[in-house]
């Protein structure tokens, strides 16, 4: 499964459906609407997508996962539009025999994600707002 969505993304559902037998690991990641950035007191978030290719290249991460770990399923789900603080933005899980697999997986799908999908955030403060660019957790 790989989807861009207005909805608010619930995870439980969706982790109960990649219960297989063959599966001894389901590695999660949630990307999460946080309430400060940079100092800055966030008062919400806005992600845009061009929807028809951000869910080619989210098919594309979870081919490139398939060909890298030995994995039973894949979903990717971002999630655009106005999101409150605390509010799940992107939806990761790897179900996979083993977790080191499934883990790894699972750390390499938000980095491509960061790298290669055209999907864009707003920060809106209290004062002002910007478009991010780039992955503000890397550090020059």
């Amino acid at each position: 499964m790989y989807l861009i969505t207005e909805d608010v993304i619930t995870s439980d559902a969706i982790i109960d459906q990649l219960r297989i037998n063959t599966s001894g690991a389901i590695a999660t990641f949630l990307g999460i609407a946080r309430e400060f950035s940079n100092g800055r007191r966030v008062v919400h978030l806005e992600y845009q997508a061009y929807k028809p290719m951000a869910e080619k290249k989210l098919k594309e991460i979870g081919d490139e996962i398939y060909k890298k770990w030995q994995v039973d399923k894949v979903v990717i789900i971002h999630r655009v539009g106005v999101l409150k603080i605390g509010e799940t933005s992107v939806f990761i899980a790897i179900a996979a025999p083993h977790r080191r697999p499934a883990l790894e997986a699972c750390a390499y799908g938000i980095e491509r994600i960061k790298q290669i999908v055209p999907i864009w955030k707003k920060e809106i403060w209290e004062d002002g707002e910007v478009w991010i660019e780039g992955d503000p957790s890397k550090v020059s």
